[in-house]
């Protein structure tokens, strides 16, 4: 499992400086380790003395990369998944930000609302598209989202950010549907494979390429 091998480094302020893991590289694979930027990460669920400033734990800017079974943990700025089609399966991770165009199957997300100042909320997301043509998003399909105190699945980020949420197939507390705006929309059958399929992804199939199966 991720938990199992960690990598921690206590950076901070500059987003592109701070990492304790980056990639530029096409094809990447990362399998079963977690990253770690510890500089004001929750001690034991308890709110760290350090300023709450960016402190990036990884950073992919490469094409055609895949994560698997690998943890992202940090408080801001956690996951900058900032360009090119990515891939993470089995994964865990608080916060993701960038302009990547990436799939998360079967992940598990951590809101930490309550490891952070008291009533303040925290976010999932940060979508951060440039271009109003750019196919860049994040599809989240099949996840666990758990954790303590408020949070929000996303915010906008840069002039185009591009968020789409649509609840399919949810369970749990929060999936009483009853007190919902009158004016939410509903996506079609078809809207939702062309977001949650491999194809928003995979075009030349090199997910299903890749060595470790999905």
């Amino acid at each position: 499992m991720y938990r199992n091998t960690r990598v921690e480094w206590g950076d901070h302020d500059s987003v592109a400086q701070s990492p304790t893991f980056a990639t530029v590289a096409d094809n990447t694979v990362v399998k079963s380790l977690t990253f770690v930027n510890t500089y004001n990460f929750p001690n034991k669920g308890k709110v760290n003395r350090n300023p709450r400033i960016p402190t990036v734990a990884a950073l992919i800017n490469g094409d055609k990369c895949a994560f698997y079974s690998v943890g992202f943990s940090g408080v801001q700025d956690t996951l900058w998944d900032a360009d090119g089609r990515h891939f993470f399966h089995l994964c865990a991770v608080d916060f993701i930000f960038g302009n990547g165009q990436s799939i998360y199957k079967k992940c598990v997300i951590n809101v930490l609302g309550a490891t952070l100042k008291p009533g303040e909320a925290g976010y999932i997301t940060a979508q951060g598209r440039t271009n109003p043509n750019d196919a860049s998003g994040f599809v989240f399909t099949d996840n666990l989202v758990h954790g303590t105190g408020k949070g929000f699945l996303g915010r906008p980020w840069r002039s185009y950010a591009r968020l789409t949420f649509a609840e399919i197939g949810y369970y749990g507390s929060g999936s009483n549907t009853g007190r919902r705006v009158s004016w939410v929309k509903k996506l079609s059958g078809f809207s939702v494979q062309s977001m949650i399929n491999l194809d928003f992804i995979t075009s030349g199939g090199w997910v299903q390429a890749l060595p470790i199966s999905v």
